[in-house]
């Protein structure tokens, strides 16, 4: 499955929200947009994501010394990321001998 860093900017989202995935938060993004119109694309930077890994990649990204900031502080809508101070490609075993095209047949399955 894909994975990805949520970076929190958005009313409704906050530091608990950090490095869930979208499948993952799927369910408070489509409360949050009935509430007040969040675009649960993330389409006008409600969020920003990193993909870390998903089935028609051959490596996956390992980040290290993950560490969460507050930018702001706001009450209303507080601004929070994360950074991290290294990554690697991690080889997924098995997957480097599959052409692309097999790649994206098995991640449909």
């Amino acid at each position: 499955t894909g994975s990805s860093g949520i970076n929190a900017e958005y009313g409704g989202l906050g530091r608990e929200h950090l490095g869930c995935t979208a499948d993952q938060l799927i369910g408070h993004f489509r409360g949050i947009n009935k509430k007040f119109g969040f675009n649960v694309c993330g389409e006008g930077g409600e969020y920003e994501s990193l993909v870390v890994d998903c089935p028609l990649f051959s490596h996956r990204l390992d980040l290290g010394g993950v560490r969460q900031v507050c930018h702001s502080a706001d009450d209303m809508a507080p601004v929070w990321y994360e950074t991290f101070e290294s990554f690697k490609l991690e080889e997924k075993p098995g997957v480097k001998e599959m052409g692309l095209g097999e790649r994206a047949a098995t991640a449909g399955s």
